[in-house]
């Protein structure tokens, strides 16, 4: 069977106010498309459909738009999960008319295995769905300490209980599969992932989820990745970039060919849809950025503006550049005195301990030097 893994769609995501939703209508096209072309047999989607518990009513209609054409009037099975991003009773509010079309919604994290047929190919896939499970979401207290590093061991120990109770369903008739929305330990992150977690708290280790399947389709991290686990396991990425920190990532889904005891076949498949974002540094100021926007330069682009100016940039220097891109987004002057200090900080982070003990001491002093003795004394202090 031919497996499509995505996550992370996000829809109702702006960018600094700018709308999203041309693009996102995009990747909606984009995504059918693939599914038909590569006979698509079976759709993940690994959780945050939506960016807030509470989308817009065009973000809603676009995701069970896209539900029915996955769908194909119930040919082909598509299995959804709520994020952290996602209200969970929302999510699964509209399950019992979603399943006549083969649709499986699922909010909750709750003890959940699914045997899937696949017309196909004659074959069965067993899924095992894991919404993101939060201990609210769970209706538990994993535990009484407030450690960091307790509470994740209590939580990983938490979602291995649950992924090996309901991997006991797993068998070698069946293509086995585990789809969550979770942070894993070894993940990449990106800035445009809202965090999941206190801290580290809310991450499990990788053999929390290596409790058998033969693939764990993930969601959350938006950089697509495999992470390094016993299990095959791999955060398939979200469809377009949803902040600078992803400048230049390619966007993509995760594409499996697997029958049952088979190793998957796993291909990366881009993705066109989304407007790139990228980033401009102006080194010679206004002038630099003049002849890019006559030369066209990144045209469709999200543009972060970094320039670097001599004196103060003007209201109507600003409304000129965004007048004459409208992509640009973020506007950042940088002025001689901000370089000085910055290049400060960094001569002083790389300066030895004691010497920089000494500048301090002088500057507190008026000008004199600590002795010798006094010297040692701090770095002593410092090491114990």
């Amino acid at each position: 069977m031919r497996i499509l893994h995505t996550a992370d769609w996000h829809f109702g995501r702006t960018l600094e106010g700018r709308s999203r939703m041309a693009e996102q209508e995009a990747f909606v096209e984009e995504l059918v498309r693939m599914v038909n072309d590569q006979q698509i047999d079976l759709v993940l989607l690994a959780g945050d459909v939506y960016d807030s518990v509470n989308p817009p009513a065009a973000a809603e209609q676009l995701f069970y738009d896209a539900l029915a054409r996955l769908a194909d009037n119930g040919k082909r099975p598509v299995a959804v999960i709520a994020g952290n991003h996602d209200h969970p009773d929302r999510l699964a509010a509209a399950a019992p008319l979603a399943q006549k079309l083969g649709v499986r919604l699922a909010g909750l994290p709750e003890d959940r295995h699914e045997i899937i047929p696949i017309a196909r190919t004659g074959e069965r896939a067993c899924l095992f769905s894991l919404p993101y499970p939060s201990e609210s979401r769970l209706k538990e207290l994993l535990t009484d300490h407030v450690e960091e590093e307790l509470l994740r061991v209590a939580y990983s120990d938490r979602v291995k209980f649950i992924a090996s109770q309901q991997a006991k369903h797993f068998s070698l008739h069946t293509v086995n599969l585990l789809m969550s929305h979770i942070y894993v330990l070894g993940g990449a992150e990106s800035e445009s992932e809202r965090p999941i977690q206190v801290g580290g708290a809310y991450t499990v280790d990788t053999e929390a989820l290596a409790v058998g399947a033969q693939y764990v389709a993930l969601g959350h991290l938006h950089r697509p990745q495999t992470i390094k686990s016993s299990s095959l396991m791999r955060y398939s990425g979200s469809p377009l970039a949803y902040s600078f920190s992803e400048a230049g990532q390619a966007k993509s889904v995760t594409v499996l060919d697997v029958g049952p005891g088979e190793v998957p076949k796993l291909e990366e498949l881009f993705l066109s849809s989304g407007r790139p974002l990228v980033k401009w540094k102006a080194a010679d100021g206004l002038t630099e950025i003049h002849q890019w926007l006559a030369d066209g330069k990144d045209a469709g682009a999200w543009i972060d503006l970094e320039v670097h100016m001599s004196e103060a940039m003007s209201m109507e220097q600003i409304h000129m550049l965004r007048k004459a891109h409208e992509g640009i987004v973020n506007i950042r002057p940088i002025y001689p005195e901000m370089e000085a200090a910055a290049a400060s900080a960094v001569s002083m982070n790389s300066m030895p301990m004691d010497e920089l003990f000494r500048r301090y001491y002088a500057r507190q002093t008026g000008g004199a030097e600590p002795e010798a003795e006094l010297v040692r004394l701090f770095m002593e202090l410092l090491e114990a």
